[in-house]
């Protein structure tokens, strides 16, 4: 295959002087274009724009670089523009870098420099692409290996890292040919972790010293303790996955140092009801029932009402007595409303937050035609989830709390996995609805491959009655009743479900964040 060759444009009053660089590039098969003043280039490039760089010097007579820079930019606003000078003054590389300009030299050039800054601009991505070819196929030879040994929480979740880095670096580059590969290597990483969950589960829930860290041990093993003089602020976003965290960690770590990041474990189901519930309460299901009856109802909606009831008696029982404050954000209005009383939080020891809006992201998935449309993928989730980050109240939050001495705990009590393998299931008018688990009585389905509690008291789930049956789906599975079975398993097909088994599901984040301005 021939290699493109970069068509360059030169600007400099003494472009003479520089012909042994221009040499050195040539040599390098890019095609040179010299100018020796700024109007020749301009004229140039109004006519043309069959070019790929213009390098530019930053001052010659009757115009100064950031002045062409500026006509460049009005003329070709994607064009990549290197700046080569003399002048180390700051101010003249602010104002450089704030015109969006793409690399700035100091002379006298250095050639190799110069090179590595051409190659930089226009050769980035075809070079990041040939070592991504090299390193997946190293990784891919490996991964299969790591997937059939792992055998600990800890070994689950460096795989489930390195796929999310992986899925994550190859949508950045232009090689698409890897992700049929990187989707199966998913799947069959989730098969073995489901199968890994389901043997364990149970023993962690007698508890087990040999267990991850899940969500009833949060408050308790890593919030609690980091209680000090100075205010916390715990941030929940609900049904928050790994990698949705790892689009936003560049804008949080603007803001903050990561001070900590710890992948914890759900507990199953993983939903709100459950999950979330067992966060603020430091208990599991079973306890949450008996000990928080009076706040903790049968009814599925009736258990996501009084986190606030359920921390607050968390606290208590661990010797904890000062203000706190709850605040649950499901609407934009209800963000600036948490906006205005921030400085007043700043008095309260401690203040929950709970951002719903990516819940609720992902249940308009499969309820609008719009969210279809938007988030069809892993991919266009994540797009979606960065979208909303950046003009979220959540941002705004963040950028607050990043200039005050308070300490920033971010996660999540859930994630959430997409779905296409529709699994039909029976059960009484009094079964629940959600498509990744089942919970009721005489529950009939024909498939070996769903985790079946029969004694949810083993588990340490609420049993209503004797009858109780808790059922799971795993992997890519959703469950749908009978009825209208071919229109429902349609329309949730590939879309983003929660309460079941999977590494999206249940390896989840959990970040420690300091302020870079105190």
């Amino acid at each position: 295959m021939n290699k493109q060759i970069y068509k360059i444009l030169w600007v400099d009053d003494e472009i003479d002087l520089l012909k042994p660089y221009i040499l050195f590039l040539e040599e390098k098969n890019y095609n040179v274009i010299t100018f020796n003043d700024p109007y020749s280039l301009l004229n140039h490039i109004k006519v043309n724009n069959d070019y790929d760089l213009i390098l530019i010097d930053e001052n010659m007579p009757g115009k100064t670089g950031l002045s062409l820079l500026s006509d460049i930019k009005s003329i070709s606003s994607a064009t990549p523009v290197i700046m080569i000078t003399k002048n180390e003054a700051e101010d003249i590389m602010n104002e450089a870098i704030a015109s969006e300009i793409s690399d700035y030299l100091i002379k006298p050039l250095n050639p190799n420099q110069m090179l590595m800054s051409v190659k930089k601009v226009l050769e980035n991505k075809s070079i990041i692409n040939q070592s991504l070819k090299t390193n997946y196929t190293n990784f891919f030879n490996s991964l299969s290996k790591n997937i059939n040994e792992a055998n600990s929480f800890d070994s689950w979740i460096n795989i489930y890292n390195q796929l999310i880095k992986w899925d994550l670096d190859i949508e950045k580059s232009s090689e698409r040919g890897f992700d049929e590969i990187l989707f199966s290597q998913k799947r069959e990483a989730n098969k073995k972790f489901c199968d890994f969950v389901i043997e364990n589960y149970k023993n962690w829930m007698k508890g087990s010293r040999n267990r991850p860290i899940m969500s009833h041990d949060i408050m308790k093993k890593l919030v609690f303790p980091k209680i000090d003089d100075r205010s916390i602020f715990f941030i929940l976003i609900d049904n928050f996955r790994y990698d949705q965290w790892k689009i936003i960690e560049n804008y949080v770590s603007s803001l903050f140092y990561i001070k900590n990041e710890k992948p914890y474990f759900s507990i199953l189901p993983t939903t709100t009801e459950y999950s979330r519930n067992s966060i603020f309460s430091s208990l599991l299901p079973l306890e949450i029932s008996k000990i928080e009856s009076d706040v903790w109802g049968i009814d599925e909606k009736g258990k996501n009402n009084y986190e606030f009831e359920l921390l607050d008696r968390n606290l208590k029982r661990e010797g904890f007595d000062f203000k706190h404050s709850y605040n649950k954000i499901i609407h934009y209005d209800d963000g600036i409303k948490l906006i205005n009383k921030l400085p007043n939080l700043l008095n309260y020891k401690f203040n929950s937050l709970v951002f719903n809006f990516v819940d609720m992201l992902s249940h308009a998935r499969s309820e609008m035609k719009l969210f279809k449309n938007l988030a069809y993928d892993e991919k266009s989730y994540r797009s979606l989830t960065l979208s909303w980050f950046k003009n979220s109240p959540l941002n705004e939050v963040l950028k607050f709390l990043s200039s005050h001495n308070v300490k920033v705990i971010l996660t999540t009590d859930h994630g959430t996995v997409r779905v296409d393998k529709p699994i039909k299931v029976v059960g009484d008018k009094n079964t629940n609805t959600n498509l990744r688990f089942k919970k009721g009585k005489n529950l009939n389905f024909n498939n070996d491959d769903l985790f079946v509690c029969m004694d949810p008291k083993n588990f340490m789930l609420p049993q209503e009655n004797i009858s109780t049956t808790y059922v799971f789906s795993r992997e890519n599975q959703y469950l749908i009743y009978p009825k209208d079975y071919n229109y429902h398993a349609k329309n949730f097909k590939d879309s983003f479900q929660h309460g079941g088994i999977s590494l999206e599901e249940m390896i989840i984040p959990f970040i420690e964040l300091e302020s870079k301005y105190n």
